[in-house]
């Protein structure tokens, strides 16, 4: 489910007046100027519509609705209007949790079998809430099932019952052996609250964190009640926005089932500064790292990482997560240096919220920034669901080296989704075949278009492009488990690759990413280690002589030497993001 464009424009005249915008956007201007200039051209490009919130130094310099929350009535967007915040949610069940432990009622590092009598105790005596908080359980995502979409999403559930539905599948690792997301591991914590305080878990929610801070605006999104104020979910049809699919928020529960608006949200960040919610020892634990991963790492409900400022080369420590739902997706941003505040809540689908922010954060911090360009991706899809695949794949041929247009990786993987959700596959893997070609060096598009060629029951081309993602990306555990999945003998892809300690040597330093911001390579023997600045030292493992990857995340370090064979640089893979790093002289 990807975010749709409005209706197409005169791409020409968009493209250079981008252009003309970035090149004169004035000294004069205020920070809440350019941030409106900035989210008014998001919308004009189809790319966002929704509520938005910017506070600097805690104080906001910026609320204010774009677009429109109801299509068929009209009605905009406010700093008031109600918008499902996915997995945002998910900070809100670990302070739950955390609340729990700090009254030790719960602890945290003691078997989930203790508090689910019903659960499996073959896995539940080995994973704690401390695994679920982290996402390190080896618990299997229940939104990765096949047909959750067609035929999990739709109907009532009792969270007990729904558990069932994945208690008993093998986990993908030990827990606490490596990092993947996992609503599983969430939607488990949501019952835990339940059955330790004999509450529901929306009761919990208002009693312990919406009453005490006046979040007024915030709560659990059952489809029947009326809300007022609440924004329609919307996606992108043949030739306009369709209402998007329904989905069952008992289905989402702990995981990603509330709805909240930017206000209450600012109210949420400023309580997160004090101890109003929980005792210093455990606010402390809720921003802990457990499991760091170069640049991005984890701790409970919170992604903490080095977020770049704009287009500069400068970055600044981010607490952050986002979200996506049926017709919604969220970003939230905090940094604690200088206690800014950015929330995005977008109500048509998949949405570039990450690079706004990341604008939003160049106009705070006076520094250079991108404006978008009209995306290629979803003209494709609008070309694709008006007129069929064929004209698509024409229109994407002409216009794929256009300057006017902006192809991004992600757009095309979202909008290969979109078409898979409507259960148009044979669409969606051609799109992903176009993600491809046109972006061969990842091993995230070749993962999607192996995941539409199995849908397709085409097993052959998707176990090549399934080994080809694991080869290029050995942590993809995605990948290795589909392939077992298929049949396929996959002890080639998991075999050791042995570097002799002279190569391995010669990649010891520590190069800089960004001003302040290292990675220092060690040695000790035949295993190499990394550690980030402020971060804990970890290993990583070979794929090749040069390159090597991490097993908690998908991230890997490949090493760049000049034409006498020195080691110069190296260049780090996560996220999408290539981060170059210059060798730094002792």
């Amino acid at each position: 489910m990807k975010l749709p464009t409005n209706s197409p424009v005169n791409i020409l005249i968009i493209a250079m007046l981008s252009l003309v915008l970035s090149s004169s956007t004035g000294i004069a201007q205020s920070k809440e100027q350019k941030i409106d200039e900035l989210l008014q051209l998001y919308h004009e490009y189809g790319k966002f519509n929704g509520s938005v919130l910017v506070a600097d130094a805690g104080k906001v310099i910026y609320k204010k609705g774009i677009g429109l929350a109801n299509m068929e009535w009209d009605i905009p967007n406010a700093p008031d209007t109600k918008h499902r915040i996915g997995s945002i949610t998910k900070q809100f069940t670990a302070m739950l949790i955390l609340q729990l432990a700090a009254d030790a009622k719960l602890d945290l590092h003691q078997p989930i079998s203790k508090y689910l009598a019903e659960y499996p105790q073959q896995t539940g005596d080995k994973i704690t809430c401390h695994h679920l908080l982290s996402h390190t359980s080896g618990i299997p995502n229940y939104t990765n099932a096949p047909g959750y979409l067609s035929e999990l999403s739709r109907n009532a559930v009792l969270p007990q019952r729904f558990v069932e539905d994945f208690q008993d599948l093998e986990l993908e690792f030990e827990p606490g052996e490596r990092f993947a997301y996992s609503n599983s591991g969430y939607y488990l914590l949501g019952l835990i609250i339940e059955e330790v305080s004999g509450k529901s878990y929306e009761e919990m929610l208002k009693e312990k964190i919406f009453a005490p801070l006046g979040m007024n605006d915030t709560g659990y999104d059952w489809h029947s009640p009326l809300i007022p104020k609440r924004a329609g979910g919307y996606e992108k049809g043949a030739g306009g926005f369709v209402n998007a699919g329904f989905l069952d928020m008992s289905v989402a529960y702990a995981a990603g089932a509330m709805y909240s608006t930017v206000e209450d949200l600012y109210k949420w960040d400023r309580a997160l500064y004090t101890n109003q919610l929980l005792p210093e020892k455990y606010m402390n634990l809720f921003f802990e790292p457990a499991i760091p991963a170069f640049a991005d790492f984890y701790a409970y409900g919170w992604v903490i990482a080095q977020e770049a400022i704009g287009t500069s080369t400068d970055s600044l420590s981010i607490i952050w997560h986002n979200g996506g739902i049926n017709g919604f997706n969220s970003h939230l941003s905090r940094s604690t240096d200088d206690q800014s505040l950015i929330v995005l809540l977008n109500n048509t689908g998949p949405a570039p919220l990450a690079p706004i922010n990341r604008a939003i954060l160049g106009i705070l911090e006076d520094k250079s920034y991108d404006l978008p360009k009209p995306s290629l991706a979803f003209y494709l899809l609008d070309k694709i669901q008006k007129d069929g695949i064929e004209a698509g794949l024409q229109y994407f041929e002409r216009n794929k080296d256009s300057e006017s247009l902006d192809l991004q990786e992600q757009e095309m993987n979202q909008i290969g989704y979109q078409l898979m959700g409507q259960d148009n596959i044979e669409e969606a893997a051609e799109v992903f075949k176009l993600n491809v070609e046109a972006f061969p060096n990842s091993a995230n598009v070749y993962d999607s278009y192996a995941e539409a060629l199995m849908n397709l029951g085409q097993n052959d081309a998707a176990i090549e492009n399934y080994r080809t993602s694991v080869k290029m990306n050995p942590a993809n555990q995605n990948a290795i488990a589909m392939l077992k999945k298929l049949g396929e003998d996959t002890s080639d892809l998991e075999k050791e690759v042995l570097v002799s300690e002279e190569i391995l040597q010669s990649y010891v330093g520590r190069y800089e990413l960004a001003p302040g911001f290292n990675l220092s390579v060690s040695r000790e023997g035949s295993q190499l280690k990394v550690q980030a600045t402020g971060q804990q030292m970890h290993d990583i493992f070979p794929k090749s002589e040069s390159e090597f990857y991490y097993k908690l995340v998908e991230a890997q370090i490949a090493f760049n030497c000049d034409e006498q064979g020195k080691i110069t640089s190296l260049t780090l893979f996560q996220n999408g993001k290539e981060i170059p790093g210059k060798r730094l002289e002792d």
